[in-house]
């Protein structure tokens, strides 16, 4: 039931639609900047995507893990947190939630949980549209349209669209550019129907398609050369001549020789045969049915 967050015995941050709006949220790994205690990184895919919160989750890229921050949307559990990475379309509220959620959720989310509550139809007639353009030839389009279609009926429908160029070259061993990593190219729609035949009785059924095909997530390695106890400072030794570990650069590097990227010339080498390509699909449909006893309500 609807409670004053001072009254619940919870940790509770809500961040509501007019916050992510103006701080330019418009998925979970941007609530980083409004609930300064949750903390989303992806590593080798964004399917696999972490969420932290108080510094505790479930971090790995198997696909079997569930994480122990759950993540919610409209009601709905979601196994993967790499579901919420991605454009969202209208939002009403976002609430992180720290600690222990399974008494509440009926979900043994042992670090915390993200409940995700998007628009709902509304009664009147609306529209709302923007466009977004920004560096790495970044372009993002959002529109969504609601009303009536009768007295007791009312839609909605959401629709994202983004992309980015890569910001990361992938070299081979020559260091030839053999094309980019890191880019974004998704697209969202959801479509809602809200039915109320009564005050009492309320209908509410949402489909929704994403659609990503991108190359994440790329990174450089800063040290280049393996540090034997006693030597100087930032002295770099070469690990091959002194019979130690082969550091993981060289490790995975084309016949395993030697080399010295530069982080900021934003060049990853890669393993030939092998790349950062990422496509997903996911889709869904839900449904929930409200009904007001007077004394209770039955969800």
């Amino acid at each position: 039931r609807a409670s004053p967050l001072s009254d619940v015995p919870i940790a509770v941050s809500a961040v509501t639609a007019a916050s992510l709006q103006n701080s330019g949220a418009n998925d979970i790994r941007q609530l980083n900047q409004l609930a300064p205690s949750l903390l989303v990184s992806s590593t080798g895919s964004e399917a696999n995507g972490a969420a932290r919160i108080r510094g505790v989750g479930t971090v790995g890229d198997n696909p079997g893990l569930e994480s122990s921050v759950a993540v919610f949307i409209d009601g709905v559990y979601r196994s993967r947190t790499g579901a919420g990475l991605t454009d969202l379309g209208e939002i009403e509220r976002i609430e992180v939630l720290r600690g222990p959620q399974g008494t509440l959720f009926g979900r043994n989310a042992s670090a915390g949980l993200i409940n995700i509550v998007s628009k709902s139809p509304e009664f009147e007639l609306g529209a709302k549209g923007e466009i977004t353009y920004g560096n790495y030839n970044f372009w993002r389009a959002a529109a969504s349209i609601t009303g009536p279609v009768s007295e007791q009926v009312a839609l909605r429908l959401d629709g994202v669209w983004s992309q980015r160029d890569g910001f990361m070259d992938l070299v081979d061993g020559t260091g030839t550019k053999i094309g980019e990593a890191n880019d974004r190219d998704r697209y969202f729609l959801r479509g809602q129907a809200l039915i109320e035949p009564n005050d009492d009785l309320s209908i509410r059924l949402i489909a929704d398609y994403t659609n990503r095909d991108e190359s994440c997530c790329a990174a450089t390695y800063i040290s280049t050369r393996e540090t034997i106890p006693g030597a100087t400072p930032g002295t770099a030794v070469d690990s091959l001549t002194t019979n130690r570990i082969v550091q993981i650069l060289n490790a995975i590097a084309p016949n395993s020789a030697p080399m010295t990227p530069t982080p900021y010339a934003r060049e990853s080498y890669i393993t030939p045969g092998r790349d950062y390509g990422s496509k997903l699909k996911d889709w869904g449909i839900s449904g929930e049915i409200n009904y007001d006893f007077g004394g209770a309500k039955l969800t």
